[in-house]
């Protein structure tokens, strides 16, 4: 079981509680620990680069001893210089050692304050980092200054203007469309989509809009070729059906009538209907016609103006949408969207997708050619990267606190001392060879002062 570093297993007390972002923080932590192939590659280079600048700090040790030897053996004068060079050189070695040394452990192992500063300032180094990072790349005026100096607009246009990127565009987005209408579940999005029809119907009152259709309707004429056509079917129903409307009278007919009575009565009201029936049909004037159009501005008035009225549509439309057929048939337009989509996005030469990469094409010129356009994405970028940079700055900069307090001191500390250790070597080897300079010139000063 894995073990926190005060030996807590994982999974249990408040480490199991962890949240999103804790975990987000353990996993770094794991990678963290992690030592890949470039990395131990990296500390053979410190471990080379170790062996070189402590190799320099014996060397000028052994420098200074045969120097001293010499000059008490009565060497000449140049012996105190060397002898000066490598003292400063050893000191200047030591002190460098002990300032990379400290970064990362104790030297030694000797409890001196303010040493092994990584390990032990882990978490403060996170929070720091954390607060810089908030502070230096994520304010409003610095996403701004550096989305203007891109100049993202212009970028995009210009990719989206080649034909080869707005295919690819249009492939991936056709992609992405057949992936989430597939993952989607039908029963669930027809429920939604039936709801949602459903609950708009409710809250629009649905008489006065057909009122002032029908009123738009019967000024413009329109509903005359519906009427030439009830009358034109009613017309040859009658003249295939003339039995029916006989046996309909005679049907109706008192039982103490003769038949033949009933019969001529049936032939009367079938003739008289036929003729009623063709004279509408033919003319356009025809009273019957003209009554009709009253009757529809009237109906059309009192569906925008009548209470009575509008309240009885109201009460047919809940009626009409409470019916099993109608939800199912709500319902199956989700099922007809889909498969129409998707079949458009599986085809390449679908209007759909043609059309998308022609739109891709044309939003690609706009925004080379057309400053206006161009300056209005670019606010626009601007503004949303601003919102969110601004919006959830506490959880990205909380997402390097968490995740520094994660990892592992021992082996953050030396995966941070593979990574820069060995450019931190040459701090030793320069304050070797540095110390050994001023060493000499403050010897060789005080001998010509003295002198």
């Amino acid at each position: 079981m894995e073990r926190t570093q005060t030996g807590a297993p994982v999974g249990t007390g408040e480490a199991g509680r962890l949240g999103g972002g804790d975990r987000a923080a353990t996993a770094a932590g794991r990678a963290m620990t992690t030592f890949s192939p470039a990395d131990e590659e990296k500390r053979r280079g410190v471990r080379r680069m170790k062996i070189t600048a402590t190799g320099l700090l014996i060397f000028v040790t052994v420098v200074y001893a045969l120097t001293e030897w010499a000059s008490h053996a009565g060497a000449g004068p140049w012996a105190g210089y060397v002898s000066a060079a490598a003292e400063a050189g050893m000191v200047g070695a030591l002190a460098d050692w002990f300032a990379v040394t400290a970064l990362f452990r104790r030297p030694l192992g000797l409890p001196i304050p303010h040493t092994a500063i990584i390990p032990t300032k882990k978490d403060q180094l996170g929070v720091s980092l954390g607060e810089f990072v908030g502070e230096n790349f994520l304010s409003e005026d610095v996403v701004r200054e550096r989305l203007r100096a891109v100049g993202m607009a212009a970028r995009l246009g210009a990719w989206l203007a080649v034909p080869d990127n707005a295919d690819r565009v249009t492939e991936e987005s056709a992609t992405a469309l057949r992936a989430a209408l597939t993952v989607l579940r039908d029963s669930e999005v027809q429920a939604v989509v039936g709801e949602a029809v459903t609950r708009r119907a409710d809250a629009v009152e649905i008489a006065p809009g057909m009122g002032r259709l029908l009123e738009r309707v019967v000024a413009d004429g329109g509903h005359r070729r519906a009427v030439d056509l009830v009358v034109a079917r009613a017309h040859d129903w009658l003249v295939l059906h003339g039995d029916s409307v006989t046996g309909a009278v005679q049907g109706g007919a008192p039982a103490w009538t003769p038949r033949f009575v009933d019969r001529k009565m049936g032939d009367r009201v079938h003739k008289e209907l036929l003729r009623f029936v063709t004279e509408m049909r033919d003319m356009p004037e025809h009273p019957a016609r003209e009554a009709l159009d009253r009757f529809l501005t009237d109906f059309a008035s009192e569906l925008r103006s009548d209470p009575d009225t509008r309240a009885r549509v109201e009460r047919l439309k809940s009626e009409v949408l409470g019916r099993d057929e109608v939800q199912d048939l709500i319902a199956s337009v989700w099922t007809a969207v889909r498969s129409t989509v998707v079949s458009a996005a599986e085809d390449e030469r679908s209007e759909l997708r043609l059309r998308v990469r022609a739109s891709l094409l044309a939003l690609g010129g706009r925004l080379v050619a057309d400053d206006r356009i161009r300056g209005k994405v670019d606010t626009w970028l601007e503004n949303a990267a601003v919102y969110v940079v601004t919006t959830y700055r506490g959880e990205i900069t909380s997402l390097i606190t968490e995740t520094v307090a994660g990892w592992d001191a021992e082996h953050t500390t030396r995966k941070i001392e593979a990574n820069i250790g060995r450019d931190l070597q040459f701090i030793r080897i320069n304050g070797t060879v540095v110390g050994s300079l001023a060493g000499l010139v403050i010897y060789s000063a005080a001998r010509a002062l003295g002198a």
